[in-house]
C-alpha cells in the first residue's frame, strides 16, 4: 500500500548526501554546531545532573556517548540524554508554522546510531536533513496546529524520530513503516506540560519522544511490527485528532525537492519562541532611545492571545524556577530592560531573585491583540511600548526576531553563540576543533571521531 507512512519511509530510506543541495547541507552542519553548544551549556544544570544520574543508574550496553559527560550507554538512553541536554536551555532552534517544533531535539536520534555504526559525516548530514524535512512538514499539516487544541509538539516528534534512527540503523522501508507505527501508537503528549507553572517536563517531553523513536526503530530491526496505516486509517491520527483540519499532502509535498531546513530559525535568546519578538523590540527601544532603565515607568506588550495566555498568567509574574522564568514574558522583558540582553545566566536561581529585575514586573502589562492574532502564525508580531517617568513614550513593532530565516545569524554570530555556550566546559583549542569538525562534517570518515571531541 502507498500509505503516508510508506511515503515517509521511502524518503528517509533513499535520501542520499549527493541529493542534498549545498545550502541545506550547510544548515545541517550549522544546526549541529548550535545544538552541541546548547547541550554543553546545560551540563551543569541541576536537572541535567538528575537526568544523568538516572541514565547512569539504568546502565545499558555501551553503544553511544553522552555529550559532555562521556558516559557510554545504549542507543535509546544516549539519544534521550543528548536530546535533554540540547533542549534544557530552551536555546536551540525553532520552527513555527501551524505547529511549533524544535527539530534539533531529534538530532540525537541520528547521532547515537551513527556513532554506534561508525557512519561517516556525510551520513550524519543526511540524517540531520531528514530530521528537519520531516519534522518541519508536520508543522504544516494541521490547521490550527495540534498545539492549539491541547497537544504538545512531541506528539509530532514521535513520528519522525523512528524514521531518523531507522535510517541510521539501515532499516528497510517495511521496517521503517513498522517503526513509525510502533512509536506513533505509544507517545502522544498533552500540551499541559507547557501550561501554567512549569516543571522539568517542559524540556523533557520532546526528548522522551526522541527516545521512543529510537526504541521503536530497534524493535523494528527484530521483525516487530506496528500499524501500517497510522495516519489515515481507522482510529488513526486524522480520525482521533479530529478537531483540526489535516492536510495529508503537506506531510510529503516537495520531499527531496524543496528543502525546508533552510527556513528553520535559530534562537538568539534562551527563552520560549513567542518571547523573542517582544524581547527584540524592547532591546531595540532601550538602545535606540538610550533609555535609562531606572527611568522606565510602564511597559505594554501586545502579542497573540495564546502568547498572553501561556506567557503571562499569574505564575509568570512571580517565577521561581528556570522553567517558568524562560516561559514568562514579563520576566524576559524585565531582564531585557534591566540588563540590556537576555542570556542563559539570567535564569539561574540567584538571577531569578534579582530585586532590580523583579522591580520591573509590576510595571509590565501583556495585552492580547486581535489584530496580531489575525496575522498569526505566519507573522508573530509583537508591539512594545515603553513609557518613562518624564512623560515620553516609545513604541516598536517587531515581526521577525534575530535568528529567524528573515533575519539570519551569520556564521560568525553562530560561532560566537557556540563559544559563549561551551566556553566554560572546554579550552579554546577544543572549541576551535569542534567548530572546524562540525562545519567540515562531510570530511569526517567516522562519526566516532567527532563525538570524541564532545567529551570534557
Amino acid at each position: 500500500m502507498d500509505t503516508i507512512s510508506d511515503r515517509l519511509a521511502k524518503f528517509a530510506s533513499t535520501l542520499a548526501y549527493d541529493d542534498i543541495p549545498d545550502d541545506a547541507r550547510r544548515e545541517a552542519k550549522r544546526f549541529l554546531l548550535d545544538s552541541i553548544g546548547c547541550a554543553i551549556a546545560a551540563l551543569d544544570n541541576a536537572d541535567m545532573h538528575h537526568a544523568h544520574d538516572y541514565i547512569q543508574g539504568l546502565g545499558g550496553s555501551p553503544q553511544a556517548t553522552v555529550i559532555g559527560y562521556g558516559t557510554k550507554t545504549n542507543l535509546p538512553n544516549a539519544a534521550l540524554m543528548n536530546s535533554l541536554l540540547i533542549r534544557a536551555m530552551d536555546y536551540n532552534d525553532i520552527y513555527w508554522v501551524n505547529d511549533p517544533a524544535h527539530p534539533s531535539d531529534i538530532i540525537p536520534a541520528a547521532l547515537a546510531p551513527a556513532e554506534f555504526n561508525g557512519l561517516s559525516g556525510k551520513d550524519l548530514i543526511a540524517g540531520i536533513v531528514i530530521v528537519y524535512e520531516l519534522e518541519m512538514r508536520f508543522c504544516h499539516a494541521a490547521t490550527p496546529g495540534i498545539r492549539e487544541v491541547g497537544w504538545h509538539h512531541a506528539s509530532l516528534t514521535q513520528f519522525v524520530s523512528p524514521l531518523v534512527a531507522g535510517r541510521m540503523l539501515g532499516l528497510t522501508v517495511d521496517q521503517l513503516v513498522a517503526a513509525i507505527g510502533i512509536s506513533g501508537s505509544s507517545h502522544f503528549t498533552l500540551g499541559g506540560v507547557v501550561a501554567g507553572k512549569l516543571t522539568n517536563m517542559k524540556n523533557t517531553a520532546d526528548p522522551l519522544a526522541v527516545e521512543a523513536g529510537v526504541r521503536a526503530a530497534l524493535l523494528a530491526t527484530t521483525g516487530y511490527t506496528g500499524p501500517v496505516e497510522l495516519f489515515a486509517g481507522k482510529e488513526g491520527v486524522f480520525e482521533v485528532i479530529s478537531n483540526v483540519h489535516w492536510d495529508a499532502d503537506a506531510l510529503t509535498h516537495g520531499l527531496g525537492e524543496e528543502f525546508l531546513i533552510t527556513k528553520c530559525g535559530y534562537k538568539a535568546f534562551p527563552t520560549e519562541a513567542l518571547t523573542h519578538q517582544p524581547i527584540t523590540a524592547a532591546l531595540e527601544l532601550m538602545a535606540e532611545n538610550r533609555i535609562d532603565p531606572r527611568a522606565v515607568r510602564k511597559i505594554v506588550v501586545k502579542t497573540t492571545t495564546r502568547g498572553a495566555d501561556i506567557l503571562s498568567d499569574p505564575s509568570k509574574y512571580d517565577p521561581q524556577t528556570k522553567e517558568t522564568a524562560d516561559h514568562s514574558l514579563p520576566y524576559c522583558i524585565a531582564v531585557a530592560v534591566a540588563n540590556g540582553n537576555v542570556l542563559p545566566s539570567d535564569f539561574t536561581a540567584e538571577a531569578i531573585r534579582d530585586p532590580f529585575v523583579r522591580s520591573f514586573l509590576p510595571k509590565i502589562k501583556v495585552v492580547a491583540d486581535p489584530e496580531i492574532d489575525a496575522l498569526f502564525p505566519k507573522v508573530k508580531r509583537a508591539v512594545v511600548t515603553i513609557a518613562t517617568s518624564d512623560g515620553r513614550r516609545f513604541t516598536k513593532t517587531e515581526d521577525h526576531a534575530k535568528g529567524r530565516a528573515e533575519r539570519p545569524m551569520t556564521d560568525a554570530e553562530l560561532i560566537a553563540k557556540f563559544k559563549a555556550n561551551a566556553g566554560a566546559a572546554f579550552p579554546k583549542s577544543r572549541l576551535d576543533e569542534i567548530v572546524d569538525a562540525a562545519l567540515g562534517l562531510e570530511e569526517i570518515g567516522d562519526v566516532r571521531d567527532f563525538v570524541r571531541l564532545l567529551v570534557r
